[in-house]
């Protein structure tokens, strides 16, 4: 059994005969004297062999990177000049005197012993040789750190780790779930959790009144950088807690977190109305680090003869914004062009603009495609509402509100990164009173969280005016990005099957997806609430990642495919068979 990982070792141990076990990680042949250095999931050591130790200095001059080894000697400072501050380890050495090879190993198609650009799918495929760099080691062991710190915060405050079922019922939650065929119950199918949302509701109706899960989930939805088709969240729903309290006690659990991982102090959570956040930053998961906001010139447009502003400023449903960034006149004509290819992605079918480069020249000062259309009064209404200096920049957004809001508020955070107008830290909040429903492109009516958040206000308001209806939801945002969703839950039957109406959900359906939760309701389910963090994206966002596949083991690609195992894969006529599943031809 080693005495000591390699990078535990420092001055205090000086003198000490240590018993290492670990990975060549670099191999250095001096003249006469071999240097190893000797990695394991603590970090790395330098191990020196002599040719005074002549059969481990035989043994060493025969080793190669990767190889596994295990190293005995005496650990000493390193000599004058040899100090190397950026180790930890990096102000002692170990005197080698025994080495034994535990496995020698093949090249690795990975360079481990420098930062090199590797293909990502190379990486994935030879996954266990990517773990082993250094980097991909402290992600992993500092997820691990941060899961423990949340139990240990949540056992402290009397949440109870209860375990749900991975194969369940298929319920529609916003994203296709993942099958599975059943062989004992033919022609019939479990489905892999979406979230473990109805049974931790089940456990409030049960009398867990705190209950927690680090949680796997499953959904079959397009992959982004923050999306895995299995994802890792943290599960929680309380009893006779009311929104103010649950949202109080988890903004002291990740304050918690960061506070011991990071040294980091949230002075504070804002709470921001979903309608204030559309309205200034086009996103309800705003980055509060920009300064840059939408502005709405609807009023100042409407009469105007550019149809293009003119519709939309007419149209309830659409939207007329400015956004003014300021530097923004020194962007290049093609960086313009640029960034009205990217508002395109959202749907936007331009993107109008007007530089400001001389304030005090008047219409003379302004270089813009579109006064012309505008008319130099409303321009000059446009700039004093938005409060414009010289050198400012304002992109301008016409169409319908949903569209303006996503092309203007990705480009607002775009715009920002390039010019460096984000500021450094955390700007945490809270995003609040959300719309019960939304509609979709053929007009339905959808939950715009899940069909179980409780709406604020009463059945017959809910029913008669679906749309104008608020939910008792909230959303914890963190620098742009959501980091948990949750909401206060509905505990009466009647109410949840006045939602299910609403939904377009008749009596039979809901009897037959959701019966089995109108019954547990029914039988004195108690007032609760709850929310589930991503945990994958808050450990991407602590470690500074620019995708959750970086602190993950074992992810999946943005196809959902696994390189390392080839999975998904084909599976035997006999396994289909005892399945009754007959494949069709794929064209």
């Amino acid at each position: 059994m080693r005495s000591h990982y390699c990078g535990e070792l420092n001055e205090s141990h000086l003198d000490q005969v240590v018993l290492l076990y670990g990975w060549v990680h670099r191999r250095r042949d001096h003249g006469g004297v071999i240097f190893l250095d000797v990695r394991d999931r603590e970090g790395i050591a330098q191990v020196v062999y002599d040719p005074d130790t002549v059969e481990s200095f035989g043994i060493a001059e025969g080793v190669r990177n990767e190889f596994v080894i295990k190293v005995q000697g005496r650990v000493r400072l390193r000599p004058e000049g040899t100090v190397n501050p950026e180790m930890t380890t990096g102000k002692i050495e170990v005197l080698g005197k025994d080495l034994e090879i535990l496995n020698t190993a093949n090249t690795p198609p990975i360079q481990l012993d420098e930062h090199v650009d590797v293909h990502e799918d190379l990486r994935l495929r030879y996954r266990y040789i990517d773990l082993r760099r250094p980097e991909m080691t402290e992600k992993l062991l500092f997820r691990s750190k941060v899961t423990n710190t949340v139990r240990n915060f949540l056992d402290d405050n009397g949440f109870v780790d209860i375990e749900t079922p991975i194969l369940t019922k298929a319920t529609p939650e916003g994203a296709r779930d993942y099958l599975v065929p059943s062989r004992t119950h033919q022609n019939q199918f479990f489905a892999l959790p979406q979230s473990p949302q109805l049974f931790k509701q089940i456990l409030m109706a049960s009398g867990f009144d705190r209950y927690y899960q680090i949680a796997k989930c499953f959904r079959d939805e397009d992959l982004r950088a923050d999306r895995q088709p299995e994802f890792t969240q943290i599960d929680v729903e309380t009893s006779f807690m009311d929104d103010q309290e649950i949202m109080q006690i988890m903004e002291e659990m990740i304050s918690h977190v960061f506070k011991i991982h990071m040294d980091v102090e949230f002075d504070s959570f804002p709470k921001m109305t979903h309608q204030e956040a559309m309205q200034r930053y086009g996103t309800d998961k705003p980055d509060l680090r920009i300064d840059l906001e939408l502005v709405d010139v609807a009023d100042l447009m409407s009469a105007v003869d550019f149809k293009v502003f003119a519709g939309p400023a007419q149209d309830s449903g659409s939207r007329v914004a400015a956004l003014r960034v300021p530097g923004g006149a020194s962007l290049s004509r093609k960086t313009i062009d640029d960034y009205t290819d990217f508002v395109g992605i959202y749907g936007a079918k331009g993107l109008a603009w007007i530089k400001v480069n001389d304030i005090n020249a008047g219409m003379d000062g302004l270089q813009s495609p579109i006064i012309k259309f505008v008319g130099e009064e409303v321009t000059s209404e446009v700039m004093k509402k938005l409060r414009v200096e010289t050198g400012d920049i304002v992109f301008f957004g016409a169409d319908k509100t949903k569209i303006v809001n996503e092309a203007l508020g990705a480009l607002r955070v775009k715009v920002a990164e390039d010019l460096g107008q984000v500021r450094e830290g955390w700007a945490p909040l809270w995003v609040i009173d959300f719309p019960m429903f939304e509609q979709d492109n053929d007009g339905n009516l959808t939950s715009l969280h899940h069909p179980f958040t409780a709406p604020t206000c009463n059945s017959e308001e809910l029913t008669s005016s679906p749309l104008s209806a608020l939910s008792r939801a909230y959303d914890m945002v963190l620098n742009g990005t959501e980091l948990g969703g949750g909401s206060g839950r509905i505990n009466l039957p009647e109410m949840q099957q006045a939602v299910f109406k609403v939904l377009g959900i008749s009596d039979e359906e809901a009897e037959e997806k959701f019966g089995f939760l109108l019954k547990a309701l029914s039988f004195g389910c108690p007032p609760h609430g709850g929310i589930a963090f991503g945990f994958d994206r808050l450990i991407m966002l602590m470690t500074g990642s620019s995708s959750i596949r970086e602190v993950v083991a074992f992810p999946k690609t943005q196809s959902a495919s696994c390189p390392l195992t080839d999975a998904p894969s084909t599976v035997s006529k006999q396994q289909l068979r005892e399945l009754n599943i007959r494949l069709r031809e794929v064209e």
